[in-house]
């Protein structure tokens, strides 16, 4: 049994939404008290047996007694009122039903004439949220005050068949202040299956029918390589209904403290989330060897939006490091999130200001934005500062020509101090305009056959600065494309018994100016060249703006699927484009550069409940060999669920061969044991960058986590690392972590 001197308190961190600023700050009002139908407050008993002592002024009622005053409702075998003094004296199996709904038993009671205060003895109760509290003794002073001695407090079950609980808080004395929603216990012991664990003489938590109150929350404990013992304590402290903070020091052996502070805060109009970090020390290896200078070393995470009228709306994403590893270094949780209007890519940070207008026919938006990258080959000189950027769409609500008229713009200004292709020279700046119309109409003929012919119109303006020889400086180069065509759809139904069967053929005709791309323009926003049956039958199959698919061109497909009338159904989905003659200014590792295309082909579906599957691939034209493959499956069935996805790709956009396969998942042997597993390996290099094994205890109070990790990557200065994972959740209490010996806390 462990002792801890200083006292501990508990928060109810309670998450979600905060209300709007400016809500009332009393506790959440609960239903009136039910009408008693006593006129003058009067007090209401019925029993079996009812006698009266005229000199004592008692009233003595046996058997099935039932007493109510003003919504209270006491039940007893035995009751003694006296009109004098107005006391309730109950025996013999007492419930006191109170007017908010909650019930509480006793042996005896002595209460007052409102029944609000009293003392019971052999006293138990269930308070709101599942906890239930007994006690050898009850003194209740009034309705927000109640005192209990030699009392158990926990969330878990009990039962006849299960008395001990997988958890409970046992002290000599607790008191429930409802006034400051909180529970105070004195000389309290943690059990676990009735065997103590933890002692603390002074130790108290948030009412468990508090949404959020202010007090220390479950500490992280770790052990690692990184930065040794580990002790990460949050505190949280309500502002008011409206606004909070966390602040949590991390306390490290190896290294200098470090202190993590969330602030988050709702006004009537929106809301922000702001995390920042910082620590003054230097820099350190995996095993927490420090190395170079003393410096300062922080990190800022946040993000806002907030509704200016019905249809605006504004909000902006700080996103900063000081240090490319301070998250791995310190284990902050979650830092590459999508926060905004835009996201950026794994291990880099966005910051934005931004703001939109939406309605049902139209839509714009202004940004600006920085990048940071953190990954060991970013140079942050070679990316571009984008201010603004500017996206607009129209579509009249009503029929153009009988169809259907799109249009949008696009504005951009790039900004770059550096080339990423040689770092000598200076960064090219672009500025470019974009104005685009496209309409479609669809018309039905024959046997149901479906044909949609198209018109799409753009024009590109572009002001280039920074330019190298033999190109002049600057130039201004304005290009204009157009592309017409129809789409063709035959589908085919039949059914079979429970089935639907449905096969589309499907083709498409897209007639426009063979393009040729500018060596001058930059290709910015068209890197990440995919080709796939997402966009096989899209009129320009460019990502972005700063490439064009031009020329002559018949895009085929043929999709059919199988549709349960139980919900389970299966769709496969094959083609190819053809070209009139090859386009080399569309990449070649898309694989539709050449003549003929590619193959892509996809299938998804839920073939039986709980499995959820998808493959999209793509085969070459030539060999019919795999250059791009990516399979996942999502699976809840019974007491498993887990996923798994694997990409294959040779080349990607970066001309590197890919072969990754993850997966994750959970399976439950019995109701409350089960196993867990985590891996990623690449299979060109041959190495598992991430596993993770471990053992799962849970039931309805507590959830244990005993998970071996292992991470063989290299970054930089950090190296492999290995170790267990201890995590540990119990109901109304938080989650706590304990991690010996590993860099990565969590799988």
């Amino acid at each position: 049994m462990l002792a801890l001197a200083p006292a501990a308190a508990l928060a109810s961190p309670r998450e979600g939404t905060l209300p709007a600023l400016g809500a009332a700050p009393a506790k959440p009002a609960g239903p009136p008290p039910p009408s008693d139908g006593l006129a003058g407050g009067g007090f209401y008993i019925e029993a079996d047996e009812l006698t009266q002592d005229q000199q004592t002024n008692r009233v003595t009622a046996h058997g099935h007694v039932v007493a109510r005053y003003q919504g209270r409702t006491v039940k007893a075998g035995k009751l003694v009122y006296d009109s004098t003094t107005g006391i309730v004296t109950a025996s013999e199996g007492v419930t006191v039903i109170n007017p908010d709904g909650t019930v509480e038993f006793a042996r005896t009671a002595t209460l007052n004439r409102t029944m609000s205060q009293g003392v019971a003895m052999a006293f138990s109760t269930r308070l709101k949220g599942g906890v239930s509290v007994a006690a050898a003794g009850l003194v209740r002073k009034s309705d927000l005050r109640n005192e209990l001695n030699e009392a158990i407090f926990t969330p878990c079950p009990v039962c006849a068949k299960h008395p001990k609980p997988t958890w409970s808080i046992r002290a000599r004395k607790a008191v429930e202040d409802k006034r400051r929603e909180i529970v105070y216990f004195r000389d309290a012991i943690i059990e676990v299956h009735g065997l103590p664990v933890f002692f603390t003489p002074v130790f108290w938590q948030a009412d468990p029918s508090v949404a959020r109150k202010s007090g220390f929350l479950i500490p992280t404990v770790t052990t690692s390589t990184l930065r040794g013992f580990s002790w990460e304590q949050p505190y949280l402290q309500v502002i008011s209904p409206s606004e909070d903070v966390v602040v949590s020091p991390q306390f490290n052996s190896k290294v200098n403290p470090f202190l993590n502070v969330a602030w988050r805060k709702r006004f009537y109009s929106g809301a922000f989330d702001l995390r920042a970090g910082y620590t003054h020390e230097r820099d350190f290896d995996s095993h927490g060897e420090k190395f170079g200078d003393l410096t300062s070393r922080s990190y800022i995470l946040g993000k806002g939006l907030f509704a200016i009228d019905r249809n605006w709306r504004w909000g902006f994403t700080a996103e900063r490091a000081s240090d490319p590893l301070i998250f791995e270094k310190y284990a902050i949780d979650d830092p590459y999130v999508e926060r905004g209007l835009y996201a950026a890519d794994d291990q880099r940070l966005i910051s934005q200001l931004y703001t939109v207008r939406q309605t049902q026919t139209s839509y714009i938006s202004v940004a600006a934005i920085s990048v940071q990258g953190l990954r060991a080959t970013d140079i942050n000189a070679t990316f571009p500062t984008v201010a603004p950027l500017i996206e607009a769409h129209f579509e009249p609500s009503t029929p153009v020509l009988g169809g259907r008229l799109r249009l949008d713009g696009s504005g951009v200004v790039l900004n770059r101090d550096q080339s990423p292709v040689d770092p000598t020279l200076a960064g090219i700046d672009s500025r470019r305009a974009t104005a685009q119309a496209d309409w479609r109409r669809t018309f039905i003929v024959g046997p149901g056959i479906r044909i949609d012919p198209f018109i799409q119109g753009r024009v590109d303006f572009f002001s280039l600065s920074n330019l190298q020889p033999p190109s002049a400086k600057h130039a201004d180069i304005t290009r204009a494309f157009g592309t017409a065509g129809f789409d063709v759809t035959w589908p085919f139904f039949r059914r079979t018994g429970a089935v639907t069967w449905i096969l589309s053929p499907i083709a498409q005709l897209a007639l426009s100016p063979a393009t040729k791309q500018d060596p001058r323009i930059p290709n910015e926003d068209s890197i990440d060249f995919e080709f796939d049956t997402t966009n096989l039958f899209e009129m320009n199959k460019s990502p972005g703006f700063d490439l064009y698919e031009g020329g002559q061109r018949l895009n085929v497909g043929a999709q059919a699927s199988a549709e349960l009338d139980d919900g389970r159904d299966v769709s496969v989905l094959v083609g190819r484009s053809f070209r009139a003659k090859a386009d080399p200014n569309l990449p070649a590792f898309s694989g539709l550069s050449h003549a003929a295309s590619d193959w892509v082909m996809s299938a998804e579906g839920t073939p039986i409940k709980g499995l959820d599957f998808f493959t999209r691939f793509r085969l070459d034209s030539g060999t019919f060999s795999i250059n791009r493959l990516e399979l996942g499956a999502d699976v809840n069935i019974g007491r498993f669920n887990g996923t798994i996805r694997y990409l294959d790709e040779n080349p990607d956009p970066n001309g590197q061969v890919v072969k990754d396969l993850d997966f994750r998942g959970e399976l439950f042997v019995t109701k409350n044991w089960g196993v867990t597993a985590y891996g990623a390996r690449e299979f060109e290099s041959g190495v598992w960058t991430q596993r993770a094994f471990g053992v799962i205890y849970r039931n309805e109070c507590v959830r244990v986590d005993v998970v071996y990790t292992s991470n063989e990557t290299f970054n930089r200065t950090l190296g492999p690392s290995s170790g267990f994972v201890f995590r540990l959740s119990l109901a109304t209490l938080g989650n706590s972590v304990y991690s010996p010996a590993s860099t990565n806390p969590s799988p």
